[in-house]
């Protein structure tokens, strides 16, 4: 399949456990469930004209909420842990 690039990384993922591997390289995106690593790398690599070196995804599993009387469940999600070539950094994530 051909997806687009803005339709496979779906958002930064915000946190403080992401932020600090930021000075390592490393930095976490929601992606879209059933993409692989080789999609999410060359999707990386065009929106944010970076090398990756390496990618690690994780499923997230959603999670059992209730407001009230009403219960149901959150999505499941995918996550992606990207690593980057040494020296390179992403601008989106850099504090302003």
């Amino acid at each position: 399949m051909n997806r687009e690039p803005q339709d496979i990384i779906l958002a930064p993922v915000v946190s403080e456990k992401a932020y600090a591997e930021n000075n390592l390289g490393k930095y976490r995106f929601r992606v879209l469930q059933g993409t692989s690593k080789v999609e999410i790398r060359k999707a990386i690599e065009k929106l944010f004209k970076v090398h990756v070196v390496r990618v690690n995804t994780q499923r997230v599993r959603g999670k059992f909420k209730r407001l009230g009387r009403s219960s149901g469940m959150t999505s499941d999600w995918k996550r992606a842990i990207v690593t980057l070539a040494a020296g390179e950094t992403i601008d989106f994530f850099e504090k302003v």
